[in-house]
């Protein structure tokens, strides 16, 4: 299992609340048999109404991995097409105001920490980024802060969620795979499994 610790890079500034899964990826990108290839149509819709304008589309911010949003970020249908979109974008941790129950969670499992830190800072970061699109942020999560040049905000987020993360335990289905011999065990001494026919 591979742990995440800490996430550092530039970042990127997404304003607005109640920014829903469908505007992160529309539904037109939605049959895909994998997620490969999603990465390119984040924020399709959004993108095309501001003409090249979406901070997704200026050059200055495309390689950055960190993304700095606002409030219940990752709403509407639970599509986990949407963190999948941001993860082959390049993103690599959010910080915001917060987040969506379901979104956070399927970032969990793919091993995206999503942070949560004040209004006031979440601005304070965006003003940072759109300012000093160059400069280079770092997601702690042992310290629980964000920091940048001299700067440090305290970040929260819950302590399970956080353990899996510095545990290196977040990826479910690679815990299972890994342990694929004890799975076989117990499945044996199940009733209701008959192993040899799976």
């Amino acid at each position: 299992m591979s742990q995440v610790k800490k996430i550092s890079g530039k970042a990127i500034a997404v304003e607005g609340n109640d920014i829903d899964t469908d505007r992160i990826i529309p539904a037109s990108f939605l049959r895909c048999v994998t997620f490969d290839g999603l990465g390119e149509h984040v924020f399709a819709d959004d993108r095309i109404q501001t003409n090249g304008q979406h901070p997704f589309d200026q050059p200055q911010y495309q390689d950055a991995s960190i993304l700095v949003v606002n409030n219940n970020f990752g709403c509407g249908s639970s599509r986990e097409h949407a963190p999948q979109a941001l993860a082959k974008w390049g993103i690599k941790a959010i910080v915001g105001q917060s987040y969506a129950e379901i979104f956070f969670g399927n970032c969990v499992a793919i091993g995206v920490p999503c942070v949560i830190a004040s209004p006031e800072e979440v601005q304070q970061l965006q003003t940072l980024v759109q300012e000093n699109p160059e400069a280079s942020l770092t997601v702690d999560l042992e310290s629980m802060s964000v920091k940048v040049d001299n700067l440090s905000i305290p970040v929260e987020m819950n302590e399970g969620s956080r353990q899996s993360f510095l545990e290196g335990t977040w990826d479910n289905c690679g815990q299972l795979v890994s342990n694929a011999e004890q799975v076989k065990v117990t499945a044996t001494k199940l009733p209701y499994v008959n192993w040899q026919s799976a």
